[in-house]
């Protein structure tokens, strides 16, 4: 087997470890799975009529040109068809984008600690990364394009809401950053949490070459393991996804489904007022605690335990060990917190009971 230089040189590896490998290692299952960022309230009920009375034509393949999603997609945020790509989730978009932008030893920045899946393929082709910290447990928008203008960066990625803090910029401020981008400078703009948010874009100006929007059926759509995903940018660019894309990568059911979730409005309403509602409670649970929680604009919320990393890390060894799956960001001084997805109020009515017990015994074993 003869890998090239590149792939040989890197490491094995998953940005993330599933639930599923914790509970394999475990031998059992979580009582409540609120660490992934899924929605645990759901799909729309007409999504799920949808893809099962598709599922009998799972033996066509996929419209490769994905176009009753697209021109739907195209409706709703009053842009052209040509101005959306779909692909598979987020992660399989910024593979794509990833792959026509970036060569080796082409530099890429992003703040130190975000979301890792875009780190795992710029390395995979050989990009270098340059990295921001966060100020006060936001992405420094101002930091990062002043790396970009410095580095000559071709890409710059920003998520907004943020993952893992679920801080928030106005869209103000986002289109404040965009002007300020170097010329020959891509910003992707990961807008997976959108729906979530205080506030969401008014229009979206496709002609503007220097910015791509990605957004998601994963979140409040409630469709993570559909793997859908889309992205909104200026025509020349959309057009280019498909030079490599991999034209047979939608799931002819997960097209189905996210047609019509887009046309259930109340579900995805409801949806937002459960997260609203999660996220309150969560704060109260941490405020119960002697915790602060960050004010999230996500369907997650990060708490703050009041130390460091390690001890950070104690509380969340022992929710896992109480059977309660939630994760944590990976770099200090983001590390200090926990991150709870927004769950059904039987989630977190487990949370709030083993959570004590959790900060006890890390309390315990710290000293």
């Amino acid at each position: 087997m003869q890998l090239t230089n590149l792939v040989a040189g890197l490491p094995a590896s998953v940005p993330f470890v599933g639930p599923e490998a914790q509970e394999r290692a475990r031998g059992r299952e979580f009582r409540a799975r609120i660490g992934a960022n899924e929605s645990v309230f759901g799909p729309s009920p007409k999504a799920l009529k949808a893809m099962q009375d598709a599922a009998a034509g799972c033996w066509m393949y996929a419209d490769p040109e994905n176009h009753d999603l697209r021109h739907s997609l195209a409706t709703l945020h009053g842009t052209e068809p040509g101005n959306i790509v779909v692909g598979e989730g987020i992660d399989g978009l910024l593979g794509y984008l990833v792959r026509m932008i970036v060569e080796p030893g082409a530099r890429v920045v992003t703040s130190l600690g975000a979301y890792p899946t875009f780190n795992f393929h710029v390395a995979g082709y050989g990009g270098e990364l340059v990295t921001v910290p966060y100020r006060d447990d936001f992405e420094d928008l101002d930091a990062l394009i002043a790396a970009a203008r410095e580095s000559g960066a071709r890409l710059v990625y920003i998520a907004n809401p943020d993952n893992p803090m679920g801080t928030f910029h106005s869209a103000e401020t986002v289109e404040a950053a965009i002007a300020r981008l170097p010329a020959g400078c891509l910003m992707v703009l990961d807008e997976a949490y959108i729906e979530c948010a205080p506030e969401r874009p008014c229009g979206i100006d496709t002609s503007n070459a220097s910015v791509i929007r990605m957004r998601t059926f994963s979140k409040v759509h409630g469709m993570a393991g559909a793997r859908v995903g889309y992205a909104i940018g200026h025509e020349r660019l959309i057009g280019s996804f498909n030079k490599i894309r991999n034209h047979f990568g939608m799931c002819r059911i997960s097209q189905v489904g996210a047609l019509a979730s887009l046309g259930d409005k109340a579900h995805l309403e409801n949806v937002i007022a459960r997260i609203e509602h999660a996220r309150r409670r969560i704060a109260a649970i941490a405020a119960s605690n002697g915790l602060c929680a960050l004010p999230s604009a996500a369907n997650f919320v990060a708490i703050d335990c009041g130390r460091d990393g390690t001890f950070a890390r104690k509380v969340l060894e022992g929710l896992i060990a109480r059977d309660v799956f939630v994760r944590m960001p990976f770099v200090a001084p983001q590390d200090r917190c926990i991150r709870v997805s927004a769950g059904t109020d039987s989630d977190l009515d487990i949370f709030e009971r083993v959570l004590p017990e959790a900060l006890g015994e890390a309390s315990d074993v710290s000293g």
